[in-house]
């Protein structure tokens, strides 16, 4: 029996869910057997074909909201809509590009297999991939330029390249929803600029795609919205509105500091890691 409290929030999903493709509420993740919470109360929609940025400290839970979109972590408590139904009904529709230092480079397999990965969760039991397949892996390698790595084992890539590799294993998965994880971190300006180009060309494709990053200048000038993230929602909206100086302070706190008149450093991360947030002459220095 349902009470009138769950009966209301079901009208409430219904209403708002034909837009969005992506909808979370009140969504809870917790570590260590349930005794830290990584992310709580967090809730936001986020419409189709949107380009969303992440923005937060380390440890402010991005990585944790990624996994739990896509089903690698189980929510302490809320829930995930997807085309206005549970995560699982159709896992194929979110794709995740992990952080680099996630994961293995030295497993020996090329970058062929790894794109070819991205389709794995279309074949049936024990079916090997089909022609159909193939292509779409020989297509996404295209979009990413690197087609003529294919035959070439992940490890002996560079940083760049193996972003790309990625990328492309999610785009052979042919998702709605694109979820990537710093992946400006440790790349060239080249292949930043051929990422956002991409993201500009899927966007207009309808595909929904979201990115954490440490950079607000670029959060501000290529996202349609920003969500600034401190385990709780900070500010969730236009770029302009997100990231003024009261919400910079709630989410950075003692990590925040200004330089310059406008680089916001955050001191837990490596002295390569920094925060651009444009002009803000009106913030003053942060005392710790």
């Amino acid at each position: 029996m349902r009470t009138n409290a769950q009966g209301q929030r079901e009208t409430i999903h219904k209403s708002q869910m034909s837009p969005s493709h992506l909808q979370i509420h009140d969504l809870s993740v917790a570590y260590h057997n349930g005794t830290r919470l990584a992310l709580e109360g967090v809730s936001f929609d986020v419409p189709q074909g949107m380009r969303l940025a992440v923005v937060g400290p380390n440890g402010a839970g991005k990585s944790t909201l990624f996994k739990a979109i896509v089903g690698l972590l189980p929510p302490e408590r809320g829930e995930i809509l997807i085309h206005g139904t549970p995560y699982g009904a159709h896992k194929q529709c979110a794709a995740y590009v992990p952080q680099r230092k996630e994961v293995d480079w030295s497993f020996p397999v090329n970058v062929q297999d790894v794109v070819m990965m991205g389709r794995y969760g279309s074949l049936s039991w024990l079916k090997y991939p089909s022609k159909s397949d193939h292509a779409i892996v020989k297509r996404s390698l295209e979009q990413m330029n690197i087609g003529a790595l294919a035959k070439r084992p992940i490890g002996d890539l560079s940083g760049g390249q193996q972003q790309r590799v990625f990328l492309a294993r999610a785009l052979a998965q042919e998702p709605h929803i694109l979820l990537m994880d710093e992946p400006f971190t440790g790349v060239d300006a080249a292949t930043q600029e051929g990422m956002l180009n991409l993201l500009d060309k899927l966007q207009t494709q309808g595909m929904t795609c979201i990115v954490s990053t440490h950079d607000m200048n670029l959060a501000a000038t290529r996202f349609d919205r920003a969500l600034l993230l401190n385990q709780r929602i900070i500010a969730y909206g236009a770029p302009a509105q997100v990231f003024t100086t009261e919400n910079l302070l709630r989410a950075f706190g003692a990590h925040a500091m200004l330089v310059d008149g406008q680089t916001l450093v955050d001191e837990c991360c490596p002295p390569d890691e920094h925060f651009q947030i444009g002009e803000s002459p009106e913030l003053e220095r942060l005392e710790e």
